[in-house]
């Protein structure tokens, strides 16, 4: 984890499709995966739309970068991110980056990034397309960026969070039905990368899976004597 904290990475932000009043919480997301080494935000900044942004950009040293809107209903903010994107790729030796927007314009993008062997976060609204949180390595959705108070459990949510849970259980168990936490984790994230246990109400894996009746959970303690667990779990008998 550590090594990995210590990833340089590039965030760059379409200020038109993003919310400047959560970029701290953002930030601070950001900093569990490596170091902001380049932070830069586009958009026409000549216009009133983005004054809410400018506060931000001083406190938190992110770069705005100006792109007029030339064409009335086309984004030219999406082509400058993208040349610039590649630009810094080219020129700079990072290990990945942070895209942050809803917008599906994005997706070859991070597909390209990707292709070149960096990683790629993403950060968006939870109304942003799937095929671009499916793009990314990692897809943060920004409304888990700050504590939720209004998470709704419908039918068709737990519904679908069991079918997620089952076949990644599945898919590393072993011939007992067991399967180590992380290693159900692991396999969620590589699959369903915008996958999150904020959005269900719970900020850690283990909490997410003790609330679920239909998993049955086994602490074993590690053999070296210390008060530290593996936590197996596994589908419950019906």
């Amino acid at each position: 984890m550590s090594e990995k904290q210590n990833d340089k990475l590039a965030v760059l932000i379409d200020a038109d499709n993003a919310q400047a009043s959560i970029i701290a919480e953002l930030l601070e997301e950001i900093s569990k995966f490596g170091i902001a080494s380049i932070k830069r935000a586009y958009g026409d900044w000549t216009t009133t739309n983005l004054k809410n942004w400018k506060e931000h950009l001083h406190k938190h040293a992110i770069q705005p970068m100006q792109q007029f809107s030339y064409t009335t209903g086309k984004n030219s903010t999406d082509s400058s991110l993208i040349i610039d994107a590649m630009d810094i790729l080219h020129e700079n030796h990072l290990d990945g980056f942070c895209i942050v927007s809803s917008d599906s314009d994005f997706t070859r993008l991070a597909t390209r990034i990707r292709e070149a062997g960096l990683v790629v976060y993403g950060f968006g609204e939870e109304k942003t397309p799937e095929s671009f949180t499916s793009a990314c390595d990692k897809f943060i959705f920004t409304e888990n960026l700050r504590k939720r108070e209004d998470v709704k459990k419908t039918k068709a949510d737990e519904k679908k969070l069991k079918n997620i849970m089952s076949k990644a259980i599945n898919a590393v168990s072993t011939d007992d039905g067991w399967a180590i936490l992380s290693g159900v984790a692991s396999y969620i994230s590589k699959n369903i990368p915008s996958f999150d246990p904020r959005s269900y109400g719970y900020d850690k894996y283990g909490k997410l899976i003790e609330s679920l009746n239909y998993i049955e959970v086994d602490k074993r303690a590690f053999q070296d004597g210390s008060t530290n667990v593996h936590i197996y779990i596994k589908i419950k008998d019906t």
